[in-house]
């Protein structure tokens, strides 16, 4: 993603401290296996979640994650923004 304004940097800082673990690591996931998109992920995830035998637990985590990710890609929408720079899994 190109640079972003200070103001919109000053926005995504407040955004990231504010993420959950779990949002955190689906932003790492994101940027390490999936090269930042989105779209690549989600398609995935509902394949393992459609794909057969699988723990109950999981299922669960595979719908709360997709949940997550729509909320994170929403967020990068908004602001122009790529999370995966600005996350990383030692923060917090």
């Amino acid at each position: 993603m190109t640079p972003v304004p200070q103001h919109v940097e000053e926005k995504v800082r407040r955004f990231v401290e504010g993420l959950t673990s779990e949002e955190r690591m689906l932003v790492v996931l994101n940027r390490e296996l999936y090269d930042g998109d989105w779209d690549d992920m989600v398609t995935d995830l509902k394949a393992r979640l459609e794909g057969g035998p699988y723990i109950f637990k999981l299922s669960h985590r595979i719908a709360d994650d997709l949940g997550r990710i729509e909320r994170l890609r929403q967020f990068e929408r908004d602001s122009g923004a790529s999370l995966g720079e600005y996350v990383k899994l030692e923060d917090r």
